[in-house]
C-alpha cells in the first residue's frame, strides 16, 4: 500500500496553496462567498481528475492496441445536490475521438476498461455518482 500527502497552505482570504509533487496548485473560492477566485474550486478540481485518470488510461491502452486518432477529447457534465453537502450525484463524460477509419470496436474496449477496471478516480467518484459515458466517433 502506497501512502500520497499533500500539504496546503492558507495564502489569504480563502484560498490554498498546495506542492503536488512539484506543481504548484492554488485553490479558492468564489467572490459571491467570501473568495477571491485566484483558483479553482475544489469540487471542481474532482472532474478535472477524473478527466485526466480516465484520458490517460484511455491513450495507454489506444497505444498498445496501435490505434492513433487525430484527435481526443473528453468533456464532462456534472449534477449536484441541491442541499448541502452539494455531491455530484451524476457524471456524465463524452470521449470524442477524430480520426479516419478508427477501429470502433477497440476504442470502446479502451474507454470500457478505463471506466471498469483502471480509472482510480472513477472508482471512486462512481460510489458517490451515478457514472455514464458516451463514445463520438468523427471523420
Amino acid at each position: 500500500m502506497s501512502t500520497k500527502k499533500i500539504k496546503a497552505h492558507l495564502k489569504g482570504n480563502m484560498a490554498f496553496e498546495m506542492d503536488l509533487n512539484g506543481h504548484t496548485l492554488i485553490t479558492d473560492a468564489s467572490p459571491e462567498v467570501g473568495g477571491e477566485d485566484l483558483g479553482p474550486r475544489p469540487k471542481a478540481l474532482l472532474l478535472v481528475g477524473l478527466i485526466g485518470c480516465t484520458g490517460i488510461d484511455v491513450v495507454s491502452i489506444l497505444n498498445k492496441m496501435k490505434v492513433e486518432p487525430d484527435d481526443f477529447s473528453i468533456e464532462v457534465e456534472a449534477e449536484e445536490a441541491e442541499d448541502h453537502p452539494k455531491v455530484y450525484t451524476k457524471i456524465h463524460l463524452t470521449y470524442i475521438f477524430k480520426g479516419k477509419a478508427l477501429p470502433k470496436d477497440k476504442i470502446e474496449r479502451a474507454v470500457s476498461l478505463s471506466q471498469e477496471k483502471y480509472c482510480g478516480v472513477s472508482a471512486m467518484l462512481g460510489k458517490a455518482a451515478l457514472i455514464t459515458y458516451e463514445i463520438q466517433i468523427e471523420e
